[in-house]
């Protein structure tokens, strides 16, 4: 195949098909006797591979399976994209639990004595599932607001903090602007909920549709282990 059908099918420049060969991500490429490229059917499956894949899993991921493909460790490999899935479990989970708190109706919970309820950061930490090394990175950044215990100085949060936290978690999993985050975060301060539930909503539709893009290039990965070990002729 030449590499300008390569790249016309898949929507690309042959320039993108080299840089992809540099990268060293595709079987060795022989060349015919005008010194071009004569790619395979093998190849342009490689090609797809890393197109799609690139859609859900971002470049780097992509290039590291593909190496291990390409070195006969193809277990090793799948581990890699079971890990990054987990991964993208996880902050769907932080997604759905940050919507759940945003939907309550009160902002502040008060224990049956009338006072506010306040909780360590190891407690937010547990509730949350968000490291607390992450929460005092995000308190350094201004972010947040935590205040103290006037006996010991440890950090306290109450009801309204630890939505916070669940919603910066949410929005930099989608990879929102930090002025975006410290927006929504300025609207919870005041009680403007709506535009905080509206863009955690919009943060779990963008974690479904990398889902929907891994799915995909997971398809074609499997297609491609298949083609390799012979299953595929």
């Amino acid at each position: 195949m030449r590499p300008i059908d390569i790249a016309k099918k898949l929507n690309i420049s042959t320039s993108a098909l080299r840089h992809y060969e540099s990268w060293g991500v595709l079987p060795p490429v022989e060349r015919g006797a005008n010194g071009y490229r004569n790619y395979t059917e093998l190849h342009f499956a490689y090609f797809e591979c890393i197109r799609t894949m690139n859609e859900g899993f971002g470049m780097t991921t992509t290039v590291e399976v593909l190496k291990l493909l390409l070195s006969n460790h193809v277990d090793e490999a799948l581990w890699i994209v079971n890990l990054a899935q987990a991964s993208l479990q996880s902050d769907k989970l932080m997604a759905e639990k940050t919507i759940e708190a945003l939907d309550a109706k009160e902002l502040d919970n008060l224990d049956r004595w009338g006072r506010r309820k306040w909780m360590s950061i190891g407690e937010v930490s547990k509730a949350t599932s968000v490291p607390a090394s992450a929460i005092r990175h995000w308190e350094k950044m201004g972010l947040i607001t935590v205040a103290r215990n006037d006996e010991n100085g440890y950090r306290i949060f109450s009801p309204t903090q630890i939505r916070q936290i669940l919603i910066i978690g949410t929005l930099r999993t989608a990879v929102w602007s930090l002025d975006t985050i410290k927006q929504v975060i300025h609207e919870l301060d005041h009680n403007n909920i709506e535009q905080a539930r509206r863009i955690a909503k919009d943060s779990l539709r963008f974690l479904n549709k990398i889902n929907r893009n891994r799915m995909k290039g997971i398809r074609y990965l499997y297609r491609l282990i298949e083609w390799e070990e012979g299953s595929i002729s």
